[in-house]
């Protein structure tokens, strides 16, 4: 295994369109899109040359201006205007969106080799692919045409920043939601608290996820697409996080907030299909592979750094402890790839097995990533630990996907409820 290695998953032609179940809408190719010869990344004609095109790009943009906007958000504490800007006439922000919404049509499983490497370049840069190639999913799902005009290709076109707003400081995950809405005539009337809302702070909308007064469980949620500028919120950036530096983050407060009934996605009851429905499996299968490609760039950096520090007239990599830790991290990196990369296949296929791969896939891979960066910082020995060191920020970014798209403990909850729901079907 070599250290910037390219890992694709075809050699042949890739002819299966993105299967993400989108249905057609009618938007024109968008600038980002046009950036590219759009008609080479449509899923029909979509092959291993064009794509090995793309990632070539990708590459060099991490491996380039991407480590020169990581030493900008280090040094300000913040993601700068421009890189949005950029990484939207890139075509960086429509890479998964189907062609008709003016995306780039690119397949999901080959989406997740491009991811591989956004995850090696700073947390921020990652957060913002990420998040802006997801989150259409969720607000398309039970979108009218309407919205689909207004919300959609516009989040696909980057010219609209929505920030996925379920998480509340005083409730648990799910159907726990505490945030109520009041209906009167055609407009919602919202209270009640949002926190850790990744991007809220600087977005157009919220994509938020709240219930009818008065109902319990899932029966009364309902998804909202709730403008910025509301009246009846109080807007609070939160303090600066341990890693991933420059991604904002809010804590909402809304008081009795006005919100059209034409701005609810679906019908009431439908809140939690919108947040985890076509949503939350592709979006976790993502997690885990940026967990891979963050793995990767703390190997990388351990091998280079055995092969060039020197004691006792001796390079580290000659040294077995070191050595040792460094090829489990290169096993341990291959075997969680190898999964994310199955459980993506399957949800292409749109298989019954994919949401419990997912979790499979994000458990597995968050664990590697931990294992890789402890051993990779100390190959670095104490000098890792001191800021000027490049894995002190890998090392401190890896700590947060274990809390993104749902803890291990969660993961642990899903695969078990799959396991013994399956357990009659396991005797013979």
């Amino acid at each position: 295994m070599t250290a910037g290695r390219l890992h694709l998953t075809a050699a042949t032609a890739v002819t299966r369109a993105s299967a993400d179940g989108s249905p057609a809408g009618s938007g024109a190719a968008t600038a980002g899109a046009q950036a590219s010869d759009p008609g080479a990344f449509d899923p029909v004609t979509f092959n291993a040359a064009t794509f090995n095109s793309l990632l070539a790009d990708v590459r060099a943009f991490v491996t380039g201006p991407g480590e020169r906007y990581a030493e900008r958000i280090e040094r300000d504490g913040a993601v700068p205007p421009d890189l949005w800007q950029d990484l939207k006439s890139r075509g960086y922000l429509s890479l998964a969106a189907p062609t008709e919404y003016g995306g780039l049509g690119v397949p999901f499983s080959k989406y997740l080799e491009l991811m591989e490497w956004f995850a090696r370049s700073h947390a921020s840069i990652r957060m913002i692919v990420h998040v802006v190639n997801g989150i259409w999913r969720a607000i398309d799902q039970l979108a009218t045409e309407e919205q689909r005009r207004r919300f959609v290709l516009p989040v696909v076109a980057g010219d609209l920043r929505a920030a996925f707003t379920l998480t509340e400081p005083t409730a648990g995950t799910g159907a726990d939601l505490r945030c109520s809405v009041e209906r009167d005539g055609d407009t919602y009337y919202l209270s009640g608290e949002k926190h850790m809302i990744t991007f809220g702070v600087n977005c157009d909308y919220w994509l938020l996820f709240a219930r009818v007064a008065g109902t319990l469980g899932a029966d009364g949620t309902v998804a909202l697409m709730v403008p910025r500028d509301v009246p009846g919120v109080t807007v609070r950036s939160m303090a600066e996080t341990m890693g991933v530096h420059g991604t904002d983050h809010a804590h909402l407060v809304f008081d009795r907030a006005p919100v059209l009934v034409a701005n609810r996605l679906g019908a009431e009851g439908d809140g939690l299909q919108v947040a985890l429905g076509g949503f939350l499996v592709p979006s976790r299968i993502s997690v885990a592979m940026s967990c891979v490609g963050l793995a990767c760039r703390a190997q990388e950096l351990a091998v280079h750094r055995a092969t060039q520090r020197v004691t006792f007239g001796k390079p580290l990599s000659q040294r077995q402890a070191i050595s040792f830790a460094l090829a489990e991290n290169a096993a341990d990196i291959e075997a969680a790839r190898a999964l994310v990369l199955h459980a993506a296949h399957e949800w292409e296929a749109g298989s019954d097995e994919a949401p419990v791969l997912s979790s499979m896939a994000k458990l597995v891979a968050v664990d590697m990533l931990t294992r890789v960066t402890d051993k990779a910082l100390q190959a670095h020995g104490g000098l890792g630990y001191w800021s000027s060191s490049p894995i002190e920020r890998v090392y401190r970014d890896a700590r947060a996907q274990r809390f993104e798209e749902g803890t291990n403990e969660i993961q642990k909850t899903v695969i078990a409820r799959d396991l013994f729901a399956h357990a009659a079907e396991m005797t013979w």
